[in-house]
């Protein structure tokens, strides 16, 4: 998810060089929500980790 993220902000980047600012601004706002819910899923699987603890390897 996160590289999807990096690669809308690519995509953003390339747009506003350009000079196409609607779809610069599209994109760095889909990466945006993108990086925010890679943060979420993130912090609720490394809680999820250490509820459940180790176990047995």
């Amino acid at each position: 998810m996160l590289g999807w993220a990096l690669t809308f902000l690519v995509i953003a980047i390339v747009a506003g060089v350009f000079g196409f600012g609607g779809i610069a601004s599209a994109s760095a706002g889909i990466a945006q929500i993108i990086f925010y819910i890679f943060l979420v899923l993130l912090v609720v699987s490394l809680i999820g980790y250490l509820l459940r603890g180790r176990g047995n390897i």
